[in-house]
């Protein structure tokens, strides 16, 4: 990327106007989603001309990239801290779901949100238009139980997808991210 992408933080949404830089990050990543387009092929991004958001979680990546700088509505450029407590203001487990996010980043994967199925994260190894998401990524939050029937709810839905259905923890002792891979198994 040539220079770094100026994004705005609007409430909870942080959008980059520059259309040139907009596309350069969706093309060097899969990086946010273009306003008011559902899907957009990798081969039709450079006709797109519509500004780019980008997910909180992207942006604060972004930022520790050095991709991005944040400002706010006033102009004002944003620091890591100032965009964390937004993050941190508006989603819960923030801190984690990003240290996943950022751990799934550095390991070449691109990382959309999962919500349509029900979980934090649909996971690619290409990019969406590319592959379809072969990984769905539910986060546990520290302290939380696992009850055995979402454990079969999840295990359902992502057989039914054709997805690997990771459960991201963050290891009490180390303090690192860890997987748990659930596959369906029919004896």
């Amino acid at each position: 990327m040539s220079s770094k992408a100026q994004a705005i933080l609007i409430g909870s949404r942080v959008i980059v106007l520059d259309i040139e830089k907009a596309r350069e990050l969706f093309q060097r990543g899969f990086f946010g989603k273009f306003i008011g387009i559902d899907k957009v092929k990798p081969d039709e991004v450079s006709k797109v001309a519509r500004p780019l958001e980008l997910s909180l979680l992207e942006a604060l990546y972004l930022l520790d990239e050095g991709r991005i700088e944040v400002v706010d509505i006033s102009g004002k450029v944003l620091s890591r801290d100032e965009l964390l407590e937004v993050g941190r203001k508006y989603i819960a487990n923030f801190d984690l779901l990003y240290e996943v996010y950022r751990d799934l980043r550095s390991r070449g994967y691109v990382v959309r949100t999962g919500l349509k199925y029900g979980t934090y994260f649909a996971v690619y190894e290409k990019g969406p238009g590319i592959d379809h998401a072969p990984y769905l990524v539910h986060v546990l939050e520290p302290g939380s139980k696992l009850e055995p029937l979402d454990i079969i709810r999840a295990g359902r839905l992502s057989h039914t997808v054709r997805k690997k259905f990771i459960l991201a923890y963050r290891d009490k002792i180390y303090g690192k991210v860890n997987y748990l891979v659930l596959s369906w198994f029919t004896p």
